[in-house]
């Protein structure tokens, strides 16, 4: 355990007609990720928008699996991908 929690986040537009293929596709590629992360969310956005953030206990440049691209036309353009370091989670002043 390295105490470092990583969030991978990957991002793709689906191609016109489309988005429930990518959504579909990357749900299943979330479930095959060659280790379990910590978590895993998927979440969809207007203009058929895919986002998986998986979280990582990891550091920051340790080698992790990650979602492949999906087939070129199933979506519009290359996939974002991102990496981040949790600072923790910021509490409610309720």
């Amino acid at each position: 355990m390295s105490g470092t929690t990583i969030a991978l986040m990957w991002e793709a537009r689906a191609t016109t007609g489309r988005g429930a293929e990518l959504l579909e596709w990357a749900r299943a590629r979330a479930a095959e990720l060659a280790r379990e992360p910590l978590r895993r969310e998927v979440l969809r956005a207007p203009q058929d928008r895919v986002l998986v953030i998986t979280w990582w206990d990891a550091a920051y440049g340790d080698e992790l699996p990650e979602l492949p691209e999906p087939e070129a036309e199933v979506i519009t353009r290359p996939v974002h991908r991102w990496r981040f370091e949790s600072l923790g989670a910021v509490e409610s002043a309720d």
